[in-house]
């Protein structure tokens, strides 16, 4: 019989898409990909910062929940402008054609 949703299962779920944000992260070419796992891996710590405030019914870690997802707008925004600047100068968006800044 099933009581609902626990910690373990967020965590559990936050383990995951940490796992998949990593592994796509460390293991695909294109800088874009790249970008969105390490926002998973981002969202994926956010979830499991919540799950652990909600449990102890904290309100800390919503705070630093908002500052997470805060530090992930300003990531991805960065990220994007050095794409494109890349992409502009290299006429490319893999990370293996892109080992070097100076040329």
């Amino acid at each position: 019989m099933m009581h609902g949703i626990t910690l373990q299962h967020y965590l559990v779920l936050a383990a995951a898409l940490f796992a998949i944000g990593a592994l796509g992260a460390v293991v695909r070419r294109n800088i874009l990909v790249v970008f969105m796992s390490i926002e998973l891996m981002f969202a994926a710590a956010c979830l499991a910062l919540l799950a652990f405030s909600r449990w102890n019914l904290l309100p800390q870690g919503r705070a630093a929940a908002i500052f997470i997802i805060a530090v992930m707008a300003a990531e991805a925004a960065v990220g994007l402008s050095l794409v494109v600047a890349m992409y502009r100068r290299r006429r490319t968006i893999y990370v293996d054609e892109m080992r070097l800044l100076r040329d």
